[in-house]
């Protein structure tokens, strides 16, 4: 499903964008600086917050090798995917750090956000009904946790509104229901995806289905 969430980009930047995650983490494994392009338009400077995920592409099949971004646009977005981009390689927690040969078969796909809206409901039960399933994605915080997961994730795995808000709510360490809780914050954002249809291959926007 296709959805206006109020700010566009075009394939021609999802092309550039999608490129200088994939140059910033090669550099970063050769050990060489990347420079902040100078040379992008105004648009791509504004700040936005962005996701990296790498997708590890194997006979046909893809698995999850990095996935780490900005919820909250605090910084231009090129600076935000380059950060972005690098940490999702190499310091991503659940996983080894990527190697240069590697990112052969490995599939950059970057997701641009709108900025997270908590979301105002008179009673908890009612917040399934306020979440999209293939265009929104969560934020679950509460304390000092706090579980975030892109629309896609929904997508991939069939949740429904409800699952998708308990698997949030595991992402940040709390109980399964814990969205139910009056004290519990949940805040929802949209995407534009821009993902290598192959490893190195072409680089084209993502529709997702719900």
């Amino acid at each position: 499903m296709s959805v206006n969430v109020g700010f566009e980009f075009s394939r021609e930047e999802g092309v550039f964008l999608v490129g200088l995650a994939r140059d910033a983490i090669e550099r970063a494994l050769l050990s060489e600086e990347m420079p902040i392009p100078s040379y992008v338009s105004e648009k791509l400077t504004k700040e936005h917050g962005v996701f990296v995920t790498l997708n590890k592409q194997d006979r046909g099949s893809h698995s999850l090798r990095g996935c780490i971004g900005l919820p909250y646009p605090v910084k231009p977005l090129t600076e935000a995917i380059i950060d972005s981009a690098v940490n999702s390689a190499l310091n991503d927690p659940r996983f080894p750090p990527v190697s240069l040969k590697e990112m052969d078969s490995i599939i950059v796909e970057v997701s641009i956000l709108t900025p997270p809206q908590e979301l105002d409901v008179k009673v908890p039960q009612d917040i399934p009904d306020r979440i999209e399933v293939g265009v929104d994605g969560l934020i679950v915080s509460r304390g000092n946790q706090r579980g975030l997961l892109l629309p896609q994730v929904a997508v991939d795995w069939g949740w429904d509104a409800e699952e998708f808000l308990t698997q949030c709510c595991l992402k940040a360490w709390l109980q399964p229901d814990a969205w139910l809780l009056l004290d519990t914050k949940i805040s929802k954002f949209q995407t534009i995806i821009f993902s290598e249809v192959e490893p190195r291959g072409t680089i084209e926007p993502v529709v997702m289905d719900n």
